[in-house]
């Protein structure tokens, strides 16, 4: 991974609003396991299990992201979620409250690895805070089968741009565009995340939602992988400023991006429009 690439990555600085870790919570954890095992190569060791089983997900031992499994009753959509770091959740997680979000869960201790939350922005988009101890979040990136970026999917940016600006102090970086609602987030100037409003083009059965993209050697043999495997393919292969890129759903229907592009342009991602464009 090239330096430049690792100062736009998902674990870099730690600096308080960096998204640094992804997790995903299913009804079935071995046979997600298996997916993502045989798709991007991961292994499993468990993790803290406050929130019932949990493990997380390593690539050449180190940790990328982490699966937890859902009360049998949970009705809620399978869906990634990215977490953001703190230097003190419960004061973030005041925050979010105070600025219109919602708390789901915690703040609470994760045994000896940190303290988090679960929260909800005003839109219902769900995200995660953590404040790491023993464990600081995804300790590898760059490489394929790691996360890239999270990507807010929702109906308008300006509004939802300022709780998450109260939030974590980010500084935002606007497309200049008829055509396009996006918003590139940076902390001292380095891109970290994305906002995208895309009005009524968002599902109907499902409300605002964060997407990560993870990086693949080669989209077309991932993209076989995904239906092989029991996945599906909700948009297919197309070209972008950051290479090729897909948007998939596993077996659950947690939904995902893959990208296959020079690594470079990701350390320079700025306002030039959805990434998924």
């Amino acid at each position: 991974m090239t330096e430049a690439r690792e100062s736009a990555g998902p674990h870099a600085g730690r600096v308080p609003g960096t998204p640094c870790w992804v997790s995903l919570m299913v009804h079935a954890l071995d046979a997600t396991e298996e997916f993502y095992g045989e798709l991007f190569g991961w292994e499993f060791l468990p993790g803290p299990q406050q929130l019932g089983p949990y493990v997380r997900a390593l690539l050449d031992g180190r940790e990328v992201a982490g699966m937890g499994q859902l009360p049998a009753d949970h009705r809620l959509p399978v869906a990634w979620t990215p977490y953001f770091a703190s230097e003190d959740v419960d004061r973030t997680a005041d925050t979010v409250r105070l600025c219109g979000g919602t708390l789901a869960v915690g703040p609470l201790d994760a045994a000896e690895a940190g303290r988090m939350a679960i929260a909800s922005d005003p839109s219902g988009a769900v995200f995660g805070i953590w404040q790491g101890s023993a464990h600081l979040g995804t300790s590898i990136t760059g490489v394929p089968g790691t996360p890239v970026w999270n990507e807010l999917v929702t109906y308008e940016t300006e509004s939802v741009a300022k709780f998450y600006r109260s939030v974590f102090g980010y500084e935002e970086e606007p497309v200049v565009s008829a055509d396009f609602d996006y918003l590139t987030l940076c902390l001292d100037g380095r891109p970290v995340a994305g906002l995208h409003g895309v009005g009524h083009g968002l599902p109907q059965d499902r409300g605002p939602y964060w997407r990560t993209y993870f990086e693949v050697a080669d989209l077309a043999e991932t993209l076989r992988q995904v239906t092989g495997l029991g996945g599906r393919i909700l948009k297919p292969a197309h070209d972008s400023p950051y290479g090729r890129l897909a948007t998939v759903a596993d077996p659950e229907g947690a939904e995902f991006s893959v990208v296959q592009g020079p690594r470079s342009r990701w350390s320079g991602i700025r306002a030039e429009g959805p990434v998924g464009r």
